[in-house]
């Protein structure tokens, strides 16, 4: 299998444990379990992410795919910093809950959008 096709995969997989385990901890929040902060869940999250920026990093030089030439990829980078504000937003448990469910919309509304991405690489401002 080709460097291309590993890395391609181990990122996806990175950007799909990703979602699992927001969305987890969202869930944990959400049925009154703060307990997850101190489990490895509080670790486990950011360790996936340095897997998934590796591999993103690692495509990069495989591909020769410039996040500034190649705008569906600089979307995606726009995005993806989106996610993180918000999905840090989503998990603060001093925020009121309105504004934790704004974040959390915003932050699934964006990773949506980073698939959608990853998925079509459409022509953007072409």
């Amino acid at each position: 299998m080709s460097s291309y096709l590993v890395l391609k995969t181990i990122h996806m997989m990175a950007a799909y444990i990703t979602v699992v385990l927001f969305s987890g901890r969202l869930l944990l929040d959400a049925i009154g379990r703060p307990g997850w902060r101190k489990t490895p869940l509080r670790w486990l999250p950011h360790l996936n992410d340095t897997v998934l920026l590796i591999a993103a990093i690692a495509l990069l030089f495989v591909t020769g795919w410039m996040p500034f030439v190649h705008h569906w990829l600089t979307a995606k980078v726009l995005l993806l910093v989106g996610y993180i504000i918000a999905g840090r937003y989503a998990l603060m448990p001093s925020l009121g809950l309105q504004a934790r469910l704004i974040a959390t919309t915003l932050a699934l509304v964006q990773i949506m959008a980073i698939f959608h991405l990853a998925l079509t690489k459409p022509m953007l401002f072409a």
